[in-house]
Order: structure tokens, then C-alpha cells, then sequence
């Protein structure tokens, strides 16, 4: 939005936190065509972890699927409905967490894209996310999950390129920077510097820190197996110049 389209007001508090999860998250698209490529091998319902705003949701959406979404957030699950109705799409999302929900009823797909479980502080954790998604899904179905390569795909210590993430809302400019990726024992450690300057030029800035677990793809798949949930491939995500790659592990819930 340009600042003549509107007053040069700075966004409220609710409304920056969709910003900033748009500006850091939402313009990440290099995984869609292979979500787009399990969600067409499926004919039931699709649920999306950690739906956000619906970078996936709604693509998936606009393609014809059927998907329900879960967010801990309820400021971006009723941004997704507002989005949603917008386009004149049915997408059901609820604010739930995904470590324990309960939806009563089962779905063919569930995709946990990116990075989501490592978002979860320990295994024990992750173990709770993955029965409650075993118990929702359908003899068959199967769960697709994004995960950094081990390390994040950096050496200790290594610093992330500097590219920042930019934004023009109403005369304000927002600025997500890089600062840095490292290790940290079994942890991931991403930093970046967001940054707000008003139509005037004043500048405010502050520090935000996000912790993933350091998590192999194999050591997913056998506390996945710990809960019925059996290894059924895994697929790569190429990095692009803002993002570096993943690997996205396949499960299926075992008949029976």
C-alpha cells in the first residue's frame, strides 16, 4: 500500500503481528508445488499445522481442496478467515495447539510445512504433535513434514547473508534482517532485526529470536514409528536466495 492510499498511521498492535508473520513467512512459495503434488494424489480432507495467515491453506484452497487449518495464534487464524472469505473460499481453521487438539474427524493429509515441528521444544513434544496427528489421520493417510537439514545448513557460528524482508504499509516501512543463524548444543538459533521507520523517517527497531530444534530426518521418522506413523519417503526442498533448503519427510498411518 502506498502512502497516499491511505492515513500515515502506524499499524496497531494486531495488525503488525500479521505484518511481521507476512513479511517473514508469507512470501515463501518455494515449497507450494510440492504440497500442490501431495494435496492431488489425495481425494479427502487436507489439514495444514500451523496454518498462519494460510500461505498454504489457501493456495491449496484455490486449487480445489478441501482444508482445515490449526493455528496457536487466533489474531492470524481470523486473518485467514478474513483472507479466505475475501477470495470466496471455504477454509475451516481453528485455534488450537498442535501438541494437543482434537478436531473429531480424520483427514487423508495432514502437512506440517515448514519447520513447524521443530518449533517444538523437545521430543516429548514432538511426540504429542505426532500422536495427535496419527490419531487424525485415516488408515493410509499420511503426514508430510519440513525440516532444516541438520545444523540448519550452516556451520556454528556462521552468519546468515544479509538480505532483509521489505515492506511499505501506509507510509511505514517494516524491515525483517537476518542477523544470524548458529548452533546452539541440540538448537537452532535464528535472529533477525525488525526494524520500523515512520513516514517522518523516526526509526525503532528490536531484536526477534527464533529456537528450532536441531532434528535429523531419520530421528523424526523413528519417534514417528514409536507412534504408528511408518516412514514413506522424503522429498527435498531447494534452497532459493532468501531461504535455505529443507527436507520434507513422508509418514503413513498404518492400517489396523
Amino acid at each position: 500500500m502506498s502512502a497516499g492510499a491511505g492515513p500515515l498511521r502506524r499499524a496497531a498492535p494486531a495488525e503488525e503481528e500479521i505484518l511481521w508473520h507476512d513479511l517473514e513467512c508469507g512470501a515463501y512459495s518455494a515449497d507450494l508445488g510440492l504440497w500442490e503434488r501431495h494435496a492431488a494424489s489425495t481425494r479427502g480432507e487436507i489439514l495444514d499445522l500451523g496454518c498462519g495467515t494460510g500461505r498454504v491453506a489457501l493456495h491449496l484452497a484455490r486449487r480445489g481442496h478441501r482444508v482445515s487449518g490449526i493455528d496457536f495464534n487466533p489474531i492470524l487464524v481470523a486473518e485467514l478467515h478474513r483472507r479466505a472469505a475475501d477470495a470466496d473460499l471455504t477454509v475451516e481453521a481453528r485455534t488450537a495447539d498442535v501438541r494437543d487438539f482434537d478436531l473429531e474427524r480424520q483427514f487423508e493429509l495432514v502437512l506440517a510445512p515448514m519447520q513447524l515441528l521443530q518449533l517444538l521444544r523437545d521430543g516429548d513434544q514432538r511426540r504429542g504433535c505426532l500422536a495427535c496427528v496419527a490419531r487424525h489421520l485415516l488408515p493410509g493417510g499420511r503426514l508430510a513434514a519440513a525440516i532444516l537439514a541438520p545444523g540448519g545448513g550452516v556451520e556454528a557460528g556462521e552468519e546468515a547473508p544479509p538480505i532483509p524482508d521489505l515492506r511499505e504499509e501506509a507510509g511505514w516501512v517494516y524491515s525483517s534482517l537476518p542477523v544470524a543463524v548458529s548452533l546452539d548444543g541440540e538448537r537452532i538459533l535464528i535472529r533477525r532485526l525488525r526494524q520500523t521507520v515512520s513516514p517522518s523517517g523516526a526509526l525503532s527497531e528490536h531484536e526477534n529470536e527464533v529456537w528450532l530444534a536441531d532434528l535429523a530426518a531419520g530421528a523424526l521418522e523413528a519417534e514417528a514409528a514409536a507412534i504408528g506413523l511408518a516412514p514413506a519417503g522424503r522429498q527435498a526442498i531447494g534452497p532459493t536466495e532468501d531461504h535455505v533448503g529443507s527436507t520434507v519427510v513422508v509418514m503413513e498411518r498404518r492400517s489396523g
